[in-house]
């Protein structure tokens, strides 16, 4: 864990840095769909436009920018650093070009945006779909097999050379249609909606008896998957490597790890809301409907926008217990093994809180199925009295815990207000967590100490890194 807050530099300094790989792509025009996307841009009207690039694209940005230009006519604008993930939309920094129009480009989680009309272009990599039928058989050679074929978004193009190979040997094969933004109309019996993909399960059992195929190499993707439908088993073809296999993940294990940080939720007193995009709908809902939960539980929050989080940022807020990520599907699940304190899903924070809410096998990964409306929305229960509360204990801690909600009026103050009464004299008194934090600390920062420092001439100062200094070691004068 050391190593995720400070480092000597010397593995940056050391470092060879090359040309960065280009993408195997011969035709800039094919794999970028130009056409597709000058077509979207002159059937809008749009003048400006925003095209976000992942950094493996980046290289090709002035290219494809110039030729959109010519073919448009329209003001094009380049997004590379995005503030988030670059599976996400990003809307803030398109919004401070005044972009119309979003061009995202590259791997997206199809999370559907809020503000700005946007146009995925995955980009077509290329796919074997003969040795990817072939690694399928061998992988299951029962032509009844239920099996939901899955792929990433830039192999998408191929589904459909895949799916004439295979749909005439196994007749209850289903494959996935990848759809962006919300589909119009309500969700038909036995129909599946979730990270962008829409298919009809064929099996007796429903979704539970179906093996799932992946097309795409092992990422957050497959990850999301593999936990939200953690009761089917998967199977995955890599095409950069033409090998297919049988996911080993071990689903149960990582299940309980996820189900460990909702123990430390329930010790939690301090939570940390990191806001993890600004473009996905309904995150301005889901902020609300966390601070409210903490609230009724009886625990203080802070609300960080803190951009890509990493150990080294949320070290800074030693006050917080626990953190919860507002996030997209994919970049929700943060590995925060090497955090200085856990990092969880709003779905993971519910069940800690939520009383009304229990496990039930299922791993919600979207935060909107939370929300009101939703299909996995659980009221809060009325609060309990502390005297008839059920005594709860910490599986972690040992100590008694308060496990239920609190009836608390609604603060009628802004939230930025921390002044109270505190005693019979009127003297006023500041309640905050984090105030009450720096005071228990030894050290609380530089001290100016107007008047007690003596005067001296200037010096020579020490040279080098604070972590190893030229004089260390050697008598000072």
């Amino acid at each position: 864990m050391a190593t995720a807050f400070s480092s000597d530099g010397q593995a940056a300094l050391r470092r060879e840095l090359g040309p960065a790989a280009a993408a195997p792509r011969g035709d800039l025009d094919g794999f970028y769909e130009m056409g597709r996307a000058a077509a979207f841009v002159r059937g809008g009207g749009f003048r400006k436009v925003a095209l976000q690039f992942p950094d493996q694209l980046l290289a090709d940005a002035a290219a494809v920018a110039a030729r959109m230009e010519a073919a448009t006519g329209a003001e094009v604008y380049v997004l590379g650093d995005t503030t988030y993930g670059s599976c996400c939309v990003d809307e803030v920094a398109a919004e401070h070009a005044c972009a119309e129009a979003v061009l995202h480009y590259g791997p997206a989680c199809l999370s559907p945006c809020r503000k700005l009309p946007v146009l995925h272009i995955f980009g077509q990599q290329p796919l074997d779909a003969g040795r990817c039928a072939e690694a399928f058989r061998e992988l299951y050679p029962d032509r009844q097999s239920h099996v939901v074929v899955l792929s990433d978004v830039v192999y998408d193009h191929a589904m459909g050379e895949l799916e004439q190979q295979l749909c005439p040997e196994y007749p209850n094969i289903v494959f996935s249609r990848v759809v962006c933004g919300d589909p119009p109309g309500p969700t038909l019996p036995g129909e599946v909606r979730q990270f962008g993909r829409q298919f009809l399960v064929k099996a007796p059992g429903g979704l539970q008896d179906c093996a799932m195929f992946y097309v795409g190499a092992e990422g957050l993707a497959l990850t999301s998957f593999m936990l939200t439908w953690n009761l089917c088993p998967f199977s995955s073809f890599d095409p950069t490597t033409s090998c297919g296999r049988r996911e080993t993940l071990n689903v149960n294990r990582a299940l309980m790890r996820r189900l460990y940080l909702v123990e430390r939720a329930r010790d939690a007193r301090v939570v940390g809301i990191l806001v993890g995009t600004l473009g996905v709908v309904g995150y301005l809902a889901v902020l609300q409907h966390l601070r409210e939960l903490l609230r009724r539980a009886g625990k203080r929050s802070y609300t960080l926008a803190v951009g890509k989080p990493n150990p080294a940022k949320l070290a800074n807020f030693l006050e917080v217990d626990i953190f919860v990520l507002v996030a997209c599907t994919q970049n929700s699940l943060l590995d925060s093994s090497d955090f200085y304190r856990p990092v969880v899903t709003p779905y993971e924070l519910e069940l800690a809180c939520n009383p009304a809410r229990e496990w039930t096998g299922s791993y919600l990964t979207d935060f909107r199925d939370l929300l009101p409306g939703a299909c996995a929305h659980i009221e809060l229960p009325p609060a309990v009295p502390g005297v008839e509360a059920v005594p709860d204990i910490s599986l972690i801690t040992g100590e008694m815990r308060a496990a239920h909600l609190y009836d608390l009026p609604a603060p009628q103050l802004p939230p930025s207000t921390t002044l109270a009464c505190r005693d019979q004299t009127r003297a006023l008194a500041e309640i905050s967590p984090a105030a009450s934090f720096l005071e228990s600390r030894s050290w609380r920062g530089l001290e100016q100490q107007l008047g007690q420092t003596p005067i001296s001439k200037a010096v020579q100062g020490r040279r080098g890194i604070a972590i190893a200094y030229e004089d260390e070691g050697q008598e000072q004068p």
